[in-house]
């Protein structure tokens, strides 16, 4: 049974060949703009490779690179197709083009969908590979001398004060690890001493936080050191200074961010998905109104054209078994040339 039949005049075929023609082209137009939304993503990512833990978040741009550059070359031979397809003569050349032509289209396209998706699914990865990384980066500030370290601290810096955030959760982060380094300590001074014996892996722990954690629209000078202790600092509670430091922490900073960024290109490409598929069912119809001319005196005669031939589940049965039967006929190919190779004597 045909699926989704309609009638096509020879104006209603000229019309829908010329407007799907400038309708391909416009695709074209969002396939550059996917794969130029994909560099984007990828380069805000890389920017901040250092406190995530994974690149499992770059299946996400990666893909949307891929659909946007195959989108190019879908669009363009549709575009070539409609154009065709105005000459009775010229068009007949694409028969055997036109079944992997949509087998392929169709891939790129649920890909691009597949990108989507993802890019409202992956707040999961994204908050673990910040958690880690955020971790990591707090744990080696103080390493500025240590190779593959030395630029943590500035990262973590530019970051706290960019998205005014301070910590992976909170300022406390900063509490439970040393990010003094050991050649900015006096060792002499019994403070420090007490410090490092005070803590069972000899680490100098302070209730203080970096100054890129300051809030500059506190109306107080910042204070960093001793946060939890009401009587070093006058006319000072810390239960309600909130304030004086950034009161979020990076890693929510940063998963907004990212997740604002993924929603906007999920929906800028879902608006370039929605054209690809209307391009391609556009497509079907014109080829199958422009097949019934072709052979015809009168190629201004009336003509029907269709999305599928037969019903949805035949057309996937007819596939699924043409698959099935191409990998049928590989094995036994390949097992008579294994058998030809067992038999020939060694020299």
């Amino acid at each position: 049974m045909v699926l989704l039949k309609m009638k096509f005049p020879f104006q209603k075929r000229v019309r829908m060949a010329q407007a799907l023609w400038l309708l391909s082209w416009l695709a074209v137009l969002g396939g550059t703009f996917t794969f130029s939304l994909g560099i984007f993503l990828k380069t805000e990512l890389h920017k901040r490779a250092e406190v995530m833990d994974n690149t499992e978040i770059h299946a996400v741009p990666n893909t949307l690179m891929l659909a946007g550059l195959a989108s190019l070359g879908i669009n363009f031979f549709a575009g070539k197709i409609c154009q065709d397809s105005l000459d009775v003569a010229r068009f007949p050349r694409w028969k055997t083009f036109m079944q992997p032509f949509y087998l392929l289209s169709g891939f790129f396209t649920l890909l691009m969908l597949l990108a989507v998706i993802m890019s409202y699914a992956m707040k999961g990865n994204l908050e673990d590979s910040l958690k880690i990384g955020l971790k990591n980066g707090i744990r080696f500030y103080k390493d500025t001398d240590t190779p593959g370290r030395c630029s943590q601290k500035e990262t973590i810096d530019h970051l706290q004060m960019e998205f005014r955030c301070c910590g992976n959760t909170n300022y406390r982060d900063w509490f439970e690890v040393q990010w003094i380094s050991n050649r900015y300590l006096d060792f002499t001074s019994k403070e420090v001493k007490d410090r490092i014996r005070s803590n069972v892996d000899g680490r100098y722990l302070v209730d203080g936080v970096p100054f890129s954690c300051c809030n500059p629209s506190s109306p107080r000078p910042c204070i960093q050191y001793r946060l939890t202790n009401n009587t070093a600092h006058y006319n000072y509670e810390y239960q309600t200074e909130e304030l004086n430091l950034y009161n979020r922490g990076c890693r929510q900073a940063l998963v907004n961010y990212y997740m604002g960024l993924m929603n906007t290109i999920g929906a800028g490409v879902l608006s370039v998905f929605l054209l690809q598929m209307t391009v391609l069912v556009s497509l079907r119809y014109l080829q199958t109104a422009m097949e019934a001319v072709v052979g015809q005196e009168n190629t201004e005669i009336e003509t029907e054209g269709y999305l599928l031939e037969k019903s949805v589940k035949e057309t996937v049965k007819e596939f699924t078994d043409s698959v099935l039967k191409f990998f049928q006929l590989s094995q036994v190919d390949a097992a008579p040339a294994e058998g030809e190779k067992a038999a020939t004597p060694a020299s």
